[in-house]
């Protein structure tokens, strides 16, 4: 038996006991720290650590075509990068799968909260749009990198100040206000050993089959994305509901 096995059959004993490893109540975040203009080439950028996993985030604004069936809103694009560096599991290259959901699960908050109005970014129909870009990278995994990625893009679009324009030309010395609507937070939450946890490790979530990634604003929730094979019953989600309902009113207090 090696250490990962050692280490996964530990977390599910304790969990049965409702305790964690790290000594935390089940329904308690690890330490969260928060850090604002890391990227100076961006137009805002944010630095989410969650105990052990730390997540940057940066937005960039850009002039582009509108999609055609969209001609009066602007694009909201969201892409996350797995590094090598964060992760042995990670690889080089193009997106795999688990960056690629990390991606659409954060753009999913951030457009259904309708946080961001595209309408608002349209500068001619039809001919010319801003394009928002959020870039995320995940610099240590240990664990929830969901809420980690949506906590940072959510604040560095929160900082972000929107260039300038003439003509076709994108002036960054140019800085205009740039506000989100509404503050779309995210909280994932998974049942092992029948009892409910948040922000789970590394450890944690290789021992458990299934969890969900609730999003809320104080308007009410907006997204959800269940990941994994295992189930919930009706009354199990609403008791995932209320309590990623209850933790994202605490995230959001750190943000806001």
């Amino acid at each position: 038996m090696d250490i990962t096995e050692i280490e996964q059959r530990s977390a599910v004993d304790k969990i049965k006991k409702s305790e964690r490893l790290d000594g935390r109540e089940l329904l308690e975040f690890r330490n969260i720290e928060i850090e604002t203009g890391v990227a100076k080439k961006a137009e805002g950028s944010a630095k989410v650590t969650i105990g052990d996993t730390k997540v940057i985030a940066g937005v960039k604004f850009g002039v582009g075509h509108p999609f055609p069936d969209t001609p009066d809103e602007g694009m909201l694009m969201v892409n996350a990068e797995f590094g090598p560096m964060a992760s042995p599991d990670f690889e080089s290259g193009p997106p795999g799968k688990e960056a690629t959901e990390l991606s659409r699960v954060v753009d999913r908050g951030i457009r259904e909260s309708e946080s961001l109005p595209l309408q608002d970014l349209c500068i001619e129909e039809g001919e010319k749009v801003w394009k928002v870009m959020v870039d995320i990278h995940i610099v240590d995994h240990d664990g929830n990198l969901m809420d980690a990625s949506a906590l940072a893009a959510v604040k560095a679009l929160m900082e972000a100040k929107k260039p300038g324009l003439d003509g076709d030309e994108v002036l960054r010395d140019e800085e205009h206000d740039f506000d989100l609507k509404r503050v779309p937070i995210a909280c994932t939450v998974a049942k092992i050993a029948e009892n409910y946890l948040v922000d789970l490790s590394l450890v944690e979530e290789e021992v458990t089959d299934s969890m969900v990634t609730v999003t809320w604003t104080k308007d009410g929730l907006c997204s959800l994305q269940k990941r994994g094979n295992g189930g919930f019953k009706k009354d199990e989600l609403i008791e995932i509901f209320q309590i990623a309902k209850e933790k994202t009113d605490e995230l959001r207090k750190l943000i806001e």
